[in-house]
């Protein structure tokens, strides 16, 4: 079948690029050489348009018949449970716990970093990104070093500077002292955890520190209500995504404010190249972990009916108490609809090509699989499209109530006398005192009015959110039921057994998910979204400073804050939604 791909696509390769050639030779031509250049080009394009083609078809010729050779190898290699490696172009037996130590080695490898020396590591896969690097460069250790790394460091450096070994400098103490002061920081992970996320303590101002202590991961969970079912899905993709958004985007507002002490600017650049590669390939690797992870979790909760110490029936059951569990957390029907169909259409596909005459079960459950890919993309674009248009209604009203905030600035500071110029002054006066900071010359009135026309357009984008969700679940368990599925440890009669319990799951966690309207997502209740965003904050800023919070204290703070922000809307408090609007 790969075979047969490739030939078709070289066909079709040729054939398009002759018909292309066909119209731009003589065009390119005439524009060279006039009328002697139009059939000049005319000339090779209908060469082109013959020869590409028929080279199209020689090469595909060769592709499909290589295929038909490589047909009987790749059944009797399936047959045996091999995994056909695209990197590698062979046929191989995959082994889910080499890949866990494969996985485990390669993130061992980023995390070590460089050993200590005297020069500071940057750009590549063994630095983090931290808000200050001075400590780290006192050492001369990379931004990733380990604890052994720094005291190592820190001893060897110490020698270099200590006041009884530099008699002849008078600034030995002081360096002795700073780097003993940048060792404490760096010896304590708590402590160094925070450099890392403020840079030295007391730096930067209070806005600066809240911001860099927002959890993508944390928030997103508080968010999206995914702790029972992270074991089944890991850490959403988005919030991989806001981490590095978030990250990057502190990074540049940190090189713009040091743009006037910018001196090797094409060093710079060079290094932020180097350190997008290295996300890039941190990225891939964390999405790789990530599956094998899920993978071996699921592995772990089938294994009760994969080696018979439960029945079917007793699986079956303690699948549909795990599922009603997770449909009473927050947008839990959702997550058991889309993780179980995800589950039960891979388990299909398996079981159906191993099992049913000519694998036609295994074809109809492909065939499900790609329609509901085909519906989910449609629904990432009609949410895409419904976001953009939020934003914009958005942009332009918050931008008409600053304009009126301005123009009434202006008139209120307009050219008046006596009495109405005083009064007016006064007006004017108790405005400003009543301006909200980063709102410009809005009033406490016109920034609420702003705050909601902005909260109006949260459904829409948490709609995009839920619909990119749903295609990162599906795509990572579809891998996760590969590796499964394809694991050598096994026979490929346990690997049927296996997929048997996976089936099981899905059916259950889908039929439950269902039952209590999954498949709908309600995401029009404005207020809901808003108590969770100011509760998600709320948690992954009390994380950050070490405090335990629990899943049923997050749901309990939502719930608080709908029922004070509803009290607030009902009694007219300044600062809330008037009465009326979407919530």
């Amino acid at each position: 079948m790969a075979g047969l791909s490739s030939g078709l696509k070289s066909v079709a390769k040729g054939t398009v690029a002759g018909a292309v050639s066909l119209v731009a030779q003589p065009i390119a031509g005439a524009q060279q050489d006039g009328i002697k250049g139009f059939f000049a080009g005319l000339a090779t394009g209908v060469a082109s348009a013959v020869a590409l083609p028929v080279t199209g078809v020689c090469v595909g010729a060769y592709q499909m018949s290589r295929g038909v050779v490589n047909s009987a190898e790749a059944m009797k290699s399936s047959k045996q449970g091999m995994q056909w490696d695209h990197e590698k172009r062979e046929w191989i037996f995959y082994y889910l716990d080499g890949e866990k130590d494969e996985v485990e080695k390669l993130e061992a490898e980023v995390k070590k970093g460089k050993t200590a020396s005297g020069e500071a590591a940057g750009g590549s896969l063994t630095e983090k990104k931290v808000k200050d690097r001075e400590y780290y460069d006192l050492l001369g250790v990379s931004t990733g070093a380990t604890q052994g790394e720094i005291k190592k460091a820190y001893y060897k450096e110490a020698r270099k500077v200590h006041p009884d070994k530099c008699p002849g400098d008078p600034g030995a103490a002081s360096k002795f002292q700073d780097l003993g002061h940048a060792y404490q920081i760096l010896s304590n992970e708590q402590s160094r955890a925070a450099y890392d996320k403020n840079g030295p303590p007391n730096s930067g101002n209070a806005t600066e520190a809240m911001a860099s202590e927002i959890d993508p991961f944390v928030f997103f969970a508080v968010m999206f209500g995914s702790h029972l079912v992270e074991p089944y899905i890991g850490e959403l993709w988005i919030a991989t995504t806001a981490d590095s958004v978030m990250k990057d985007a502190m990074e540049q507002q940190e090189q713009m404010d040091a743009e006037e002490k910018a001196t090797d600017a094409d060093e710079k650049m060079a290094a932020d190249m180097a350190n997008r590669a290295a996300q890039s390939a941190e990225a891939k690797l964390k999405q790789r972990k990530r599956e094998v992870k899920c993978a071996l979790n699921v592995r772990d909760r089938i294994r009760p009916y994969e080696d018979g110490s439960q029945d079917k029936e007793t699986f079956t059951v303690a699948a549909r108490e795990e599922a009603e569990k997770i449909a009473g957390s927050a947008f839990g029907n959702v997550y058991l609809v889309t993780i179980g169909f995800a589950l039960q259409v891979e388990a299909e596909e398996f079981l159906g090509f191993q099992t049913s005459f000519l694998g036609l079960d295994g074809h109809a459950a492909r065939a499900r699989k790609k329609a509901n890919a085909v519906s989910t993309n449609m629904k990432i674009m009609s949410s895409g499209i419904k976001a953009v248009r939020a934003g914009q209604k958005v942009y332009k009203e918050v931008e008409t109530v600053q304009q009126q905030a301005a123009l009434k600035k202006k008139e209120s500071g307009g050219d008046l006398s006596g009495s109405n110029r005083s009064a007016v002054d006064g007006a004017s006066s108790e405005s400003a005192q009543q301006s909200i900071p980063g709102m410009g010359d809005m009033d406490a009135e016109q920034a609420a009015l702003a705050a909601q026309k902005l909260e109006e357009s949260l459904p829409a984008i948490l709609e995009l959110a839920w619909a990119v969700n749903q295609r990162d679940i599906t795509r990572t368990l579809k891998r996760v039921c590969r590796k499964l599925f394809t694991d050598a440890a096994v026979s490929v009669e346990d690997r049927q057994k296996r997929a048997e319990g996976v089936l099981i799951l899905g059916r259950e966690f889908y039929a439950v998910g269902r039952k209590n309207g999954g498949e709908n997502l309600q995401v029009s209740d404005t207020g809901n979204i808003k108590a969770r965003a100011e509760v998600a904050v709320m948690t992954t800023m009390a994380k950050a400073q070490g405090q335990e919070v629990s899943e049923n204290d997050t749901e309990e703070l939502i719930n608080q804050a709908k029922t004070m922000a509803a009290m607030q809307q009902a009694s007219g408090t300044p600062g809330a939604p008037p009465p009326g609007s979407t919530s």
